[in-house]
């Protein structure tokens, strides 16, 4: 759904090894989209003092450090929502009904905070648009 090329942006054929990837990449005949789609990615950036990508659409990050890795998180989740189709979604629920169970086998839980004042949930899911809409059929408040 996705590719992410990471690279030492430290190393002195940085910009030969970017060349040799997309070359390859290229020769695989992967659907355009994906290579449209791509994330770049700059490893390493701790070691090069003030570093700031010349190269759009790249994501500066130092995994030793953790520095841009939750920028990082962020831009796959959002692409391979995209790239599946699917959505992001918090739904209200009644706990005694049949609600998490279908969830849970159509649907990816991210997140349950239970209301045990009124036998409620908040559930987080990942859900793409056709189990939505049969999880609003089948559940309509």
């Amino acid at each position: 759904d996705l590719i992410v090329h990471v690279r030492d942006i430290t190393h002195p054929e940085t910009i030969l090894q970017k060349a040799t990837v997309l070359s390859v990449l290229k020769n695989l005949n992967l659907p355009s989209h994906l290579l449209d789609s791509m994330v770049e990615v700059h490893n390493k950036v701790d070691l090069i003092e003030r570093y700031k990508p010349t190269e759009e659409n790249v994501l500066a990050i130092s995994a030793l450090h953790g520095h841009g890795l939750e920028e990082l998180k962020e831009e796959i989740e959002k692409k391979i929502l995209i790239a599946t189709g699917k959505k992001i979604l918090t739904v209200n629920i009644n706990l005694e009904g049949p609600q998490l169970s279908w969830l849970y086998k159509e649907a990816t839980v991210q997140e349950v905070q239970v209301m045990p004042e009124d036998g409620t949930a908040r559930v987080k899911v990942i859900i793409g648009s056709s189990a939505f809409g049969r999880y609003r059929n089948l559940f309509p408040n």
